[in-house]
């Protein structure tokens, strides 16, 4: 099944129907795969390095490469994306470099704060040890901090630490996680296959993540439904959901008339709106992926609205910017041409995003300003 994610925009592009330029506003990222967030070009080079044979021989054919692969409407297939970019992220030297791509491609989109998920298990197989990967990671996370606040700008990065949930290690993953919680790393998630590998696989890990007071968010409600929503909050204890989408499900619609639709809850939807667990939201790769299927194949049949109308703690991320060829801004144009959203509705994204942040209070409520600061500025 092919699945038409949006149109194409240029960066021009990237604004309100009142001109407001949405790469200039300050952006909060929760949920942006680290291996799914490769230039073209980097690819490219560290291939070069190491021998690997591509499928494309320039940047623009390579983009458009991976493009094409994860349009295909199966988690299963948009996965198989990832075995050419963790390929060439088995060196320090390579980790370092993609990780400082990421940052500064981070900063040139907005964005003030982010967290980048990556599971270092999956980057091993050049000799490093665990605790060697995430020690590069974060030294081209610090690298990249620089270059962004050498040009003016600010931005703050988080590591989230992932295991991969069909993996087994997930108990050894959490533990490097927390081993590494005050040289970077923010919170720890579940990643990879979620259709029959469900949170209680990894229970041992969860508890321990509890027991050292350790944020976590979980991939659920994206390839697997209600269940694996409900079970990411209560086995897990999931502060946030990766994706989260398919809670739609628990929502029936009851009638429509010129008044409105009306709708009714049910007691999961209910318990993620009323407690305000933030749902990572990712429009285009929900798309691709097959997430959405249930309510269409376009932009337009995403549930997105319908949560944001409802009072969800509704977050806008990328997934993976290589594969799904786009950027926060580009989300944000993306809903805002399809849903009339205004420069109000964008904030709400960024300021449910902040609260949903794995930062103490204090950072968080220091991030909300800054994000409402930069709103105020745009719309004076």
């Amino acid at each position: 099944m092919s699945v038409q994610s949006s149109a194409p925009y240029d960066e021009d592009d990237f604004t309100l129907r009142d001109g407001t330029n949405i790469r200039a506003l300050p952006k909060v990222s929760l949920h942006d795969h680290l291996d799914g967030g490769l230039r073209a070009q980097t690819i490219i080079e560290l291939a070069d390095e190491i021998g690997l044979e591509l499928p494309a021989a320039n940047a623009p054919e390579l983009s458009n490469w991976f493009a094409d692969q994860s349009d295909s409407g199966s988690l299963v297939e948009y996965l198989k994306t990832f075995d050419v970019t963790t390929a060439v992220m088995q060196t320090a030297h390579g980790l370092r470099r993609v990780a400082r791509d990421f940052v500064n491609d981070l900063g040139a989109d907005g964005v003030v704060y982010g967290e980048v998920r990556w599971a270092p298990e999956q980057h091993l197989k050049r000799g490093l040890s665990l605790d060697d990967a995430v020690n590069a990671v974060q030294a081209g996370i610090n690298e990249g901090i620089d270059d962004v606040r050498s040009h003016g700008k600010r931005i703050r990065i988080g590591q989230l630490v992932s295991a991969m949930r069909h993996a087994g290690n997930g108990l050894e993953i959490a533990k490097l996680a927390v081993r590494h919680r005050e040289q970077g790393v923010v919170g720890f998630d579940i990643a990879g296959p979620e259709d029959g590998f469900p949170p209680t696989n990894l229970q041992e890990a969860f508890d321990y993540l509890m027991s050292e007071r350790f944020p976590t968010t979980v991939h659920a409600g994206e390839a697997a439904g209600l269940d694996s929503i409900e079970s990411a909050i209560f086995d897990a204890h999931a502060l946030r959901l990766g994706h989260g989408v398919r809670i739609a499900e628990d929502i029936d619609l009851e009638g429509e008339d010129e008044d409105g639709t009306y709708v009714s809850l049910g007691r999961l939807a209910q318990w993620v709106r009323d407690r305000r667990i933030p749902l990572e939201l990712s429009p285009s790769s929900n798309l691709q992926t097959g997430a959405i299927a249930a309510w269409g194949e376009n932009i337009e049949d995403h549930p997105f609205d319908l949560l944001y109308q409802l009072g969800f703690t509704v977050t806008v991320n990328t997934d993976n910017r290589l594969m799904s060829a786009t950027s926060i801004s580009r989300e944000l144009t993306l809903l805002a041409d399809t849903f009339d959203y205004d420069l109000a509705d964008l904030e709400t994204f960024q300021l449910n995003a902040a609260e949903g942040a794995f930062l103490p209070i204090e950072d968080r409520e220091e991030l909300a300003e800054i994000v409402s600061e930069g709103f105020d500025e745009a719309g004076a």
